[in-house]
């Protein structure tokens, strides 16, 4: 995979007509949901109502992925050609998921059924560590969340943070002799992820486990690291180096979940993400969920300049796709030079935040509501809920409803006023007063998914949906959502100051400040 990109360099956005058209488009558009617009796609449905729409604008979507060679780039990836230019590699994920993948992905996943079922059977390992940072963690800690309520007899624990409390609080408590600690590093070269691996290993060493290597599992794109860290072969997962990181649950990584939750879940979030797959293939553009909420996202960040995207997720299980989503979206898009080397002269990737609602509602929507910038939302909720309690969930279900139609509605100054008549009676002065305090704009756009209930089938469509939404962003702004050079120059810098303190290399230049702390820290 290591052939010239297929998709030719992008002129600057901003230099195309069928840009200005766009731009032109989305100022024209009023967000009152006088367009009713949602898109059913791998069982969720999509209404983006509330977001930039008008027949004038769908032309000038059309036009502008035309101009940006959608269906050219669309085909590369699900090809497997190497999309990800700067490292010249494909970005295959959705291999990992297809009904009949090739002869590699069906044999990493036999493997790890077969490791699952063997640990099943033999009741083998009643503790997990999970040790992995980014990519290599919050996909697993989404799943085990979401699906780990009942009938889970594994513990598992999670260990990411270079910080010593957390490999201490990931192995306190745990019997040294029933625990399986499994290390997920595509590099296995993971500064953080070797060295809580280490204490791991001298852990169950200092318990006096026979051979602490065989309850050693890594997960890697590089085998023969592992091995020489003392991995049994058998203990290796692969996967390859045509997977990014943030992509990684759909592979070997999703062990310790399929350990911890069953292998069910598993197989069933990669039909879910299967099925928005083939919906992203086949849907034309203007019914296509992805397509939607990438011209959405384009529209609120380059033409209307909010510079974050907040997610409420009104389901308490899915507490951990915020950062999920987080490193998907903001590793992807955090770029500002597009593919053929220029400075984008556009905003692009948000700054994407967020929290379950309701508990959100107490935290910053106030901010969302009548603060000076605000954020488009992204509001995901479950149709039924699998509790006892259907009081609570239509409570829930009306909460999340409710605060997206405030944030698209608003309250005029003579609504405000006229709630004012009730806390002020006979004192005008004061009703106006309160009124401006009262009044907030509205307007303000979002989407709504709606799951018909939270399983691996639905999570696995929502996270391939973010996924293909980001691809398309990425496509319009002419950026590379696929690799993270920002990340790798701080890893290195980190990394040379560690040789310094160890007296390995000279002393290098510094800006004053870290030079001070440098010394002062050491």
């Amino acid at each position: 995979m290591t052939s010239p990109s297929p998709l030719p360099h992008p002129p600057e956005l901003t230099t195309l007509p069928e840009w200005q058209a766009f731009v032109s488009a989305t100022g024209q558009t009023h967000r009152h949901a006088e367009m009713l617009r949602i898109l059913p796609a791998a069982s969720l449905h999509i209404d983006v109502s509330a977001q930039p729409l008008s027949p004038a604008l769908d032309q000038a979507a059309s036009d502008l992925l035309t101009v940006r060679g959608f269906e050219q780039a669309r085909e590369a990836l699900f090809a497997g050609l190497p999309v990800n230019v700067t490292e010249q590699r494909a970005a295959w994920h959705t291999m990992l998921r297809a009904p009949a993948p090739i002869a590699e992905v069906v044999q990493a996943r036999q493997h790890m059924l077969d490791f699952v079922h063997r640990a099943d059977t033999e009741r083998r390992w009643r503790n997990i560590v999970h040790i992995g940072i980014g990519g290599s963690d919050w996909g697993v800690r989404l799943a085990v969340a979401a699906f780990g309520n009942t009938g889970v007899w594994r513990q598992i624990r999670f260990v990411s943070n270079i910080d010593g409390h957390a490999i201490e609080g990931g192995l306190a408590g745990l019997d040294p002799h029933q625990t399986l600690v499994v290390v997920a590093s595509k590099s296995f070269a993971t500064a953080e992820t070797l060295e809580n691996a280490r204490r791991a290993l001298e852990w169950m060493r200092a318990a006096d486990v026979p051979h602490p290597e065989q309850q050693l599992v890594a997960i890697t794109a590089q085998p023969q690291r592992a091995q020489d860290f003392g991995v049994p072969s058998a203990h290796i997962f692969p996967f390859w180096e045509w997977v990014g990181g943030r992509f990684s649950l759909w592979s070997s990584v999703s062990l310790s979940a399929a350990l911890t939750v069953g292998t069910d879940v598993i197989s069933g979030m990669q039909a879910g993400a299967a099925a928005m797959d083939q919906h992203f293939l086949q849907a034309p553009p203007v019914s296509n969920a992805p397509v939607q909420m990438a011209l959405a996202g384009i529209a609120n960040r380059s033409v209307l300049g909010y510079g974050s995207l907040n997610l409420a997720v009104y389901d308490s299980r899915l507490f951990y796709l915020v950062p999920y989503l987080q490193q998907l979206e903001m590793e992807s898009l955090g770029k500002s030079v597009d593919i053929g080397g220029q400075a984008v002269q556009v905003a692009t990737g948000p700054a994407v935040w967020g929290m379950p609602g309701t508990d959100a509602q107490h935290t910053f929507f106030q901010w969302l509501h009548q603060g000076s910038d605000g954020a488009p939302t992204d509001f995901i909720v479950c149709q039924h809920a699998d509790h006892r309690w259907p009081g609570h969930h239509q409570q829930l279900l009306a909460h999340c409803l409710a605060q997206r139609e405030a944030l698209l509605r608003g309250k005029s100054y003579e609504d405000a006023l006229t709630e004012a008549h009730t806390l002020a009676p006979d004192d005008p002065q004061r009703q106006a007063w309160l009124a401006q305090h009262k009044t907030h704009t509205g307007g303000r756009p979002s989407s709504l998914i709606v799951l018909p209930r939270l399983s691996p089938y639905t999570l696995g469509a929502l996270l391939a949906l973010y996924e293909h939404k980001i691809f398309v962003q990425a496509l319009i702004w002419g950026i590379n959502p696929f690799d993270q050079w920002g990340v790798e120059f701080g890893k290195n810098l980190a990394s040379r100051i560690l040789q310094e303190w160890a007296g390995a290399t000279p002393a290098a230049e510094h800006d004053a400040s870290t030079r001070h702390w440098i010394d002062t820290l050491s």
